[in-house]
């Protein structure tokens, strides 16, 4: 059970989440830059933004990638780790 928890943990660490979104937005943002129409660009005063932020989104999105892959989510110690055994000790005897 304590497996399945930090799996799901690792899982869902919220810099995935917030890397993912930022690329998956960036990527469409970005796309929608290069299809952009002169009478846009002129009321932008001649700056692509679509194609700037999507840019600027999709780099913040993979540094968030990168950040997770080089400093990763480490778990916490389990209730037998903490209690004095190790990963291969006989349970605590009762009474």
């Amino acid at each position: 059970m304590e497996e399945r928890s930090a799996s799901a943990a690792r899982l869902f660490d919220i810099r995935r989440v917030i890397g993912v979104l930022f690329v998956v937005y960036g990527l469409l943002v970005t796309i929608a830059g290069f299809f952009v129409s002169d009478a846009d660009l002129a009321k932008a005063q001649d700056v692509n933004i679509n194609l700037w932020s999507g840019l600027s989104m999709l780099v913040l999105g993979l540094l968030f990638l990168l950040w997770l892959r080089l400093s990763p989510t480490v778990p916490p110690p389990s209730r037998r780790e903490t209690e004095g055994g190790g990963p291969g000790a006989a349970p605590p005897a009762e009474g």
